[in-house]
């Protein structure tokens, strides 16, 4: 199963075999363990739910979900599969050895939060003039609307919570693993702050393009 989570450490280079540098991001990924399988029959679709890492303080709920899994993971996710083929059980880990050089994934995390912005910073608007009858309303957003339907619309970009949001970076390459360090890097960046989760997912991807990796 080509899908793992993992914790971002950071980023670095690697030198391709033409000598350019690639960017990559490290992700300690792995192993994770099955928790649950579900079904068309049982449950409407097909997909897997696994743990990882070692979590604490669990609910008395989520503690009985995962006993048969003989598991206490910090984080658990799902992935929706569509080859059943595959013989999937619940206790079966999965670790870096289930991608290859060259593989596209896409990669899932939250992007750092950066606090209360105005809209400058969080939309990229201009300022106004600093002199010429300014009145000193140089970062104010000016109008948010008319006088009907007296109401601001929702979507207006105005100033609020920046950032701390689910991003999804698609068509990352694999450039490199390490099986002993249960490491993987990912070519390009990746959103999230260091030991940050982040879901790695593969399934049902196109294969990468010649010169990508």
């Amino acid at each position: 199963m080509k899908a793992l989570l993992g914790t971002k450490i950071g980023m670095t280079q690697l030198i391709s075999e033409d000598g350019k540098a690639v960017p990559v991001t490290l992700i300690k990924a792995g192993p994770v363990t099955v928790t649950q399988v579900k079904t068309v029959e049982t449950d409407g679709y097909n997909a897997v739910q696994v743990g990882f890492e070692l979590g604490k303080n669990l609910s008395k709920a989520v503690a009985g979900h995962l006993k048969a899994a003989d598991v206490t993971p910090k984080y658990i996710r799902e992935f929706r599969i569509t080859d059943t083929s595959e013989e999937l059980t619940i206790g079966k880990t999965f670790d870096v050895t289930e991608f290859e050089l060259g593989d596209v994934v896409d990669a899932t995390g939250t992007s750092k939060g950066k606090g209360f912005a105005g809209t400058i910073k969080r939309h990229n608007f201009e300022r106004h003039k600093k002199s010429h009858g300014g009145k000193g309303n140089v970062r104010k957003p000016g109008s948010i609307g008319s006088m009907y339907p007296q109401k601001v619309f929702k979507g207006k970009r105005m100033a609020g919570r920046m950032g701390h949001d689910t991003v999804t970076v698609k068509n990352l390459v694999v450039s490199y693993i390490d099986v002993e360090n249960n490491l993987i890097g990912l070519k390009g960046a990746i959103p999230g702050p260091k030991r940050g989760l982040i879901v790695i997912n593969a399934l049902a991807k196109i294969p990468a393009k010649k010169g990508n990796a």
